[in-house]
């Protein structure tokens, strides 16, 4: 079976992380990631056919504390 790759953008909505836009670029999801302004996760995600079966996470911006 093919593998293949792409890097997601998620963000977390109230207590649930949701799929914002996947790219096959890195360079153009970090560009998107460095605009978001909430809590978001850049992952590298590899899959084979069409099961994942790695995942990532190279970077996480925003808030990352629940109570001060």
């Amino acid at each position: 079976m093919a593998q293949w790759e792409q890097y997601e953008l998620w963000s977390l909505n109230g207590d649930k992380w949701e799929l914002v836009a996947w790219f096959h670029d890195f360079e153009v999801a970090s560009a998107v990631l460095r605009t978001r302004t909430y809590r978001t996760r850049l992952i590298h995600a590899v899959f084979e056919g069409n099961n994942r079966i790695k995942e990532d996470v190279l970077a996480e911006l925003g808030a990352t504390r629940e109570h001060p």
